[in-house]
């Protein structure tokens, strides 16, 4: 069973891997390519997004303030050395941060530093399979990236979406890492205890994450109306 979340210093080197995937992929990837589950966006307009969310969350870090994302900022020239960069000034910021220190976030948990290194790390997970590499996250890693998704995107659904009505409660369970978490309705549904019976989604922790984030993958297992209606709900930005 995996420890969620991981100690906040613990994501620093997952993190560093991730984004160094992410700027190997770019290095031989077509810029003008299309992205399948990001539609109307090519591969620059991906790595452009995240290397703006890097630099971005960079400075939501050093000064704990919220702070407006200027879409507009891009690479000159060199994308995969601008990516890179980004990736860099992020990595040095959480380096020297104090993950307990106060912080602005936009989701449902504890308002400190510790959720942003937490949040890069889901962040570039998925864009990393939006641009088609073949680098798959640890699954102790997916699981987390599932759990980031009950515990602190879906309190907060309505800033992006209406609020999902589940029939009744539904259990989720990673297959490769024995995770389990039950959603159960409410106003936004929440996780809570286990149930004996009911609705029940079943993949490995990647496929749950891609799906949760309405990304292409293996279909779960799903069984139940509850279950249908979670995995079609929007429950991320």
């Amino acid at each position: 069973m995996t420890t969620m979340p991981f100690a906040p210093r613990d994501y620093v080197p997952v993190l560093a891997e991730l984004t160094g995937a992410f700027a190997e992929t770019l290095r031989t990837a077509d810029p003008a390519a299309a992205v399948p589950d990001c539609a109307g966006w090519t591969v620059a307009d991906l790595a452009t997004h995240l290397g703006n969310v890097h630099r971005w969350a960079a400075t939501i870090v050093r000064t704990g303030e919220v702070h407006p994302q200027d879409f507009a900022v891009g690479a000159d020239a060199d994308l995969v050395s601008w990516y890179a960069e980004s990736a860099r000034i992020l990595l040095g910021e959480l380096d020297a941060a104090d993950p307990a220190d106060p912080c602005w976030h936009f989701a449902g948990t504890g308002k400190t530093k510790a959720f942003w290194f937490r949040r890069q790390v889901h962040e570039t997970a998925i864009h990393l399979a939006d641009l088609g590499s073949d680098h798959l996250p640890e699954p102790a890693v997916a699981a987390d990236g599932v759990d980031e998704v009950f515990s602190a995107m879906l309190p907060r659904v309505t800033r992006w979406h209406a609020v999902p009505r589940l029939p009744g409660p539904v259990t989720l369970r990673a297959t490769d890492t024995g995770d389990v978490w039950t959603v159960h309705p409410g106003e936004p549904p929440a996780l809570g205890p286990a149930v004996a019976a009911g609705a029940s989604i079943e993949a490995p922790a990647r496929d749950l994450l891609l799906r949760l984030w309405k990304r292409t993958g293996p279909d779960p297992r799903a069984t139940g109306a509850a279950a249908e209606t979670l995995l079609a709900a929007p429950m991320t930005p």
